[in-house]
């Protein structure tokens, strides 16, 4: 659910994430991905043994089945941007994000963030079913490295923004999926982040708690932090968001305006669906030729 690393200045790469020293001069971002790539071994299997595992090591293999999830992607994200990151299913969107949480180590590549992160990936993920949400903050908080009488203070903030009344002091098992993702946001933007990282989560719950996510987000903007959020909600992206990315198979395919970027989303968008709507009408043809 949350992620939060305490560091004034962190790189991740290949080698591992390793602190960077804070030096005085400003380097003008928040974060910065340069050559980023993911990749995965499709050779890979529960079935791999050990003895199957050295004889591959033994000989060269000329058939690569290497998939990367992501490759040569590098941008930044400057002070006050609301980045989102938008394309179709499959695209990586969401593997570039746990990349960039330190969540998962790139295979090439680097990402420097300056400042803390603060992260809301999955919904539920993180939270003791077992405990209250009440002491799921507490815990949280712990688990980011707060000073628990520093998130007492920041408790009764955390729970008003919440606002799931009287379940605050239920077991997380009785909480519908809206109700953990208001906790679960309510947590992630109250520690004060430098850069927030969102995973469309933002569309759960009611309208109400969506507009005042909505303008936290924009708050925590105004107050020159960065935020980098994947969304399928085209109409936040051009709303909320001041640059857009569209990512498709892994590699980035435009940055820039939102207006300009979803554009050029629905357009591909709809010749790929054009597309298949052809491919699957010539194969019925055939099949019934």
């Amino acid at each position: 659910m949350v992620s939060i690393l305490r560091k004034s200045r962190t790189e991740f790469s290949p080698a591992g994430p390793a602190s960077l020293p804070a030096g005085p001069v400003d380097p003008g971002y928040m974060m910065r991905v340069e050559d980023l790539g993911i990749r995965y071994d499709l050779r890979l299997t529960r079935k791999t043994t050990i003895r199957g595992t050295f004889r591959n090591l033994t000989k060269i293999s000329r058939d690569d089945r290497s998939f990367w999830a992501l490759r040569n992607v590098s941008f930044e994200v400057a002070h006050g941007e609301s980045l989102a990151i938008i394309g179709p299913n499959g695209a990586g969107k969401s593997t570039l994000l746990q990349v960039m949480a330190g969540i998962l180590t790139p295979s090439e590549g680097r990402i420097e963030v300056v400042g803390h992160i603060s992260t809301l990936l999955t919904l539920g993920a993180g939270f003791d079913v077992e405990l209250s949400g009440r002491d799921n903050i507490l815990l949280a908080g712990a688990f980011m490295g707060i000073d628990a009488r520093e998130m007492r203070e920041r408790l009764p903030g955390i729970i008003e923004f919440a606002d799931i009344g009287q379940f605050i002091d239920a077991q997380i098992r009785t909480y519908s999926s809206g109700m953990r993702a208001r906790l679960g946001f309510s947590i992630a933007t109250a520690v004060d982040p430098d850069v927030l990282i969102i995973d469309e989560v933002l569309g759960t719950g009611d309208a109400v708690f969506r507009v005042k996510s909505q303008r936290r987000v924009m708050e925590l903007a105004k107050a020159a932090k960065g935020i980098v959020m994947v969304t399928h909600d085209l109409n936040w992206a051009e709303e909320f968001c001041n640059r857009a990315m569209l990512l498709e198979k892994g590699r980035i395919i435009a940055e820039g305006s939102p207006a300009e970027v979803v554009a050029l989303h629905r357009e591909r968008s709809d010749r790929a669906r054009l597309e298949r709507d052809a491919e699957i009408a010539r194969q019925v043809a055939a099949a019934t030729a």
